[in-house]
């Protein structure tokens, strides 16, 4: 199985955010030792407990650290930058670290409206240009625009990535040609049926291009599915606490999960966070994995874990290394 790793940068309440961004560039370099195919670093913008503002610079303090991983943006929230200048950066990237540079692409805010003011004078104008945007940027990326290359031109362009949680976002990569990173930890809608549409709607921009598919999972491994449910606690908690604008502190401990206070409808929501989750022993995981994998035909699973403990991060995706990477 093709696995793949998803960061978000967060921040435990133990932790300052220079503390969360050294861990980041310590998770890629230990994916990289396990066999993950790709290492993807979110971007967030004035969001309690989330460290990456800047994937951009992340990946060029990442990519200085590591050898062979592929690393990239998950995503690039395109709406508040011009194409160009994405194409710059990504290609001056590329040509640091050759043939190891994937573009996700999103168009989410990424963080509160007072942010969204703050960054840019339209983003929901440019929300609206997203197909515009793409394909202005596909050319840049391809090197379709000769009077004005996005420089330094890579000798291996990077790959470009379409990142979603819908049937727009799955049709929109398939009609431009794009590899497609399903969103499932943060979705309700059905992802199996939304990919087989991207894979039946796909056509090719450059000649032998196949459709692709990644399925981005929440997943929380540990020896036993009692300790697996303990740690998840605190990546729970912390949703809860940030729907209910209490989580400014970061990722609580286990014991602090324990001692949040918990009104008649937090049950519920705690509920359907764990139905997004896959939590569990390594057979346990490695089991839900391959029945995703085999009902959704996803060519890749992309693996995000939140945990209030480094040690218990790492030892998640060695657990699941050991039982899914051949």
């Amino acid at each position: 199985m093709k696995l793949s790793i998803l960061d978000q940068s967060p921040i435990s309440t133990n932790q300052t955010a220079h503390d969360a961004l050294q861990e980041s560039m310590k998770l890629a370099r230990i994916g990289e030792t396990l066999g993950y195919s790709r290492y993807w670093i979110a971007e967030h913008h004035a969001l309690p407990g989330l460290a990456c503002s800047a994937p951009e610079v992340m990946l060029g303090y990442i990519g200085a650290n590591t050898k062979n991983i592929r690393i990239g943006s998950g995503a690039v929230l395109l709406p508040y930058y011009k194409p160009y200048k994405v194409a710059e950066t990504y290609h001056l990237l590329s040509t640091l670290f050759p043939n190891r540079i994937d573009v996700g692409i999103g168009r989410a805010p990424g963080g509160p409206a007072e942010a969204s003011n703050a960054l840019s004078d339209n983003f929901l104008e440019n929300v609206y240009k997203m197909p515009d945007l793409v394909k202005e940027l596909i050319k840049y990326i391809d090197n379709e625009e000769s009077i004005l290359p996005a420089s330094p031109l890579p000798q291996i362009s990077p790959e470009l990535w379409m990142l979603g949680t819908s049937k727009k976002s799955a049709n929109f990569a398939a009609e431009n040609g794009l590899a497609y990173c399903f969103g499932q930890f943060m979705s309700d809608e059905n992802g199996e049926e939304i990919i087989q549409q991207y894979r039946h709607s796909f056509q090719p921009r450059k000649k032998g291009q196949k459709p692709y598919v990644i399925m981005a999972l929440s997943v929380i491994c540990a020896e036993t599915t009692q300790k697996a449910e303990e740690i998840a606690l605190s990546s729970i908690t912390w949703q809860l606490q940030n729907e209910n604008r209490k989580g400014s502190r970061g990722v609580p401990s286990v014991d602090e999960a324990k001692e949040f206070q918990l009104n008649p409808r937090d049950q519920e929501s705690i509920e359907r966070i764990k139905k997004k989750m896959i939590i569990g022993n390594p057979n346990e995981v490695k089991s839900k994995l391959i029945k995703i994998q085999s009902h959704v035909l996803a060519d890749e699973i992309m693996i995000v874990t939140i945990t209030y403990s480094p040690k218990d991060k790492h030892q998640s995706y060695q657990l699941i290394a050991e039982q899914c990477i051949k």
